[in-house]
C-alpha cells in the first residue's frame, strides 16, 4: 500500500482521462443464440463449467440445474430442501457442484456420467452460517470452498470434513458477492456488500487488507479484473465502477443519468476490454472499461437480469434472469 506520492498523483486521473486517445471500439452484435428453459421460477445464480459448454444454475424454486449449453438439455437437476438457492458454483473438475441459499449452508454434490443416480444421496453439508448463504465459489481445487453470507461473514472451508479453514470479518452488514482472484495473482479475494464496502481480502491470513466505499447502495456483484490488478462492482445505486488496487482507489464509474435500475451483476470478456452488467430493468448494458461508454445494450429478458457469466473461452456469455430463463449470448 505504501506507494510514493508521485505515483499517487498519476493515479488521480481517471481511467477514461488516460484512454482518451485510444480508439473507440466499433459497432458489434450480440445476439441471443440459446434460451435455457425448465426452472419454475426466478434464475438466481449461473456458473461455467470449466470444459466451456457445462452451466449449473440454480433458482427460487428449489432446483439446481446442469445444462448442457450447445443442446440445451438437462443433464442432472437436484431439488433442494428450501426455495431461494442463491448460490451455486461448478468444482474445477467438472465433476461436482456446489449450492446454497435461505438453508444458510453450502452444499456440495458429486456428478457422475450415470443420469439416473441419485445425487441427493450423496450430498454433503460443507459450509454452516447462520444466515443465508449469498455466494460460493470453489479455490483452484475442489477440496476448499469460500462462501458468503447475509450473517456479514465469508468463510473458507474443507469440502471433504465441513471444517472451517478461515474466517473473514469486516463487513457490517449482508455480504452478497465474493470472487477470486486470477490464481496466478496470489491468495486473495474480493467482497461485496449492504454495508456499501468492496473489501479485499488475504485468505490465508483472514485479513481484510484493503477495502473500497464509494458506492452509494448495496454492492450486488464482485469481479476481478483478468490480470487481477483491478476489480468491477455492480450496485443499487445504479452505477458499476471499477477499484484499482494498486493505485488503492476508485479509477472509473460506469453510469448514465437514463439507467435509474440497480446494477445486480457484472463480469468481464477476456480481455478485460468490455464490461458486462446486468440490470433490474431487464437489459444487459455493454460498458467500454477503457473509455466509460456504452457500447451496446442487449434486450430479451422478461423480468429483471440476476446475474451475468462470460464463458472460461470468452466466446459467449450467460446470463439468469427472474423471468425463469437463461440465455447464451454471443
Amino acid at each position: 500500500m505504501g506507494q510514493s506520492q508521485a505515483s499517487r498523483f498519476i493515479f488521480l486521473t481517471s481511467v477514461h482521462q488516460v484512454a482518451e486517445k485510444i480508439e473507440a471500439l466499433g459497432q458489434f452484435v450480440m445476439k441471443t443464440r440459446r434460451t435455457l428453459k425448465g426452472h419454475g421460477n426466478k434464475v438466481l445464480c449461473v456458473d461455467w463449467c470449466r470444459d466451456k459448454r457445462r452451466i449449473v444454475s440454480s433458482s427460487q424454486d428449489g432446483k439446481v440445474i446442469v445444462w448442457d449449453a450447445y443442446t440445451t438439455n438437462k443433464e442432472h437437476a437436484v431439488t433442494m430442501p428450501c426455495t431461494w438457492v442463491m448460490a451455486c458454483a461448478y468444482a474445477p473438475s467438472g465433476c461436482a457442484v456446489a449450492c446454497g441459499g435461505l438453508d444458510n449452508k453450502c452444499s456440495v454434490y458429486p456428478l457422475s456420467l450415470d443420469k439416473n443416480e441419485n445425487l441427493a444421496a450423496k450430498k454433503k453439508s460443507v459450509a454452516m452460517h447462520t444466515n443465508y448463504l449469498s455466494s460460493c465459489s470453489f479455490t483452484n481445487s475442489d477440496m476448499q470452498i469460500l462462501t458468503s453470507s447475509g450473517d456479514g461473514t465469508c468463510a473458507l472451508w474443507d469440502v471433504e470434513s465441513g471444517q472451517l479453514l478461515q474466517s473473514f470479518h469486516g463487513h457490517s452488514a449482508d455480504v452478497l458477492s465474493l470472487n477470486l482472484a486470477p490464481s496466478e495473482t496470489g491468495n486473495t479475494f474480493v467482497s461485496g456488500g449492504c454495508d456499501k464496502k468492496a473489501n479485499v481480502w488475504d485468505m490465508r491470513s483472514g485479513q481484510n487488507v484493503q477495502s473500497f466505499e464509494t458506492h452509494e447502495s448495496d454492492i450486488n456483484s464482485v469481479k476481478y479484473y483478468p490480470s487481477g490488478d483491478a476489480f468491477a462492482t455492480g450496485s443499487d445505486d445504479a452505477t458499476c465502477r471499477l477499484y484499482d488496487l494498486r493505485a488503492d482507489r476508485e479509477v472509473a464509474i460506469y453510469s448514465k443519468e437514463s439507467i435509474i435500475f440497480g446494477a445486480s451483476s457484472v463480469d468481464f470478456s477476456l480481455s478485460g476490454r468490455l464490461l458486462f452488467a446486468g440490470y433490474n430493468d431487464y437489459t444487459i448494458n455493454v460498458w467500454d472499461v477503457l473509455k466509460g461508454t456504452r457500447v451496446a445494450i442487449l434486450f430479451g429478458h422478461e423480468n429483471r437480469v440476476s446475474t451475468v457469466r462470460v464463458s472460461p473461452d470468452g466466446t459467449a456469455f450467460c446470463s439468469g434472469s427472474w423471468d425463469n430463463t437463461l440465455r447464451i449470448w454471443a
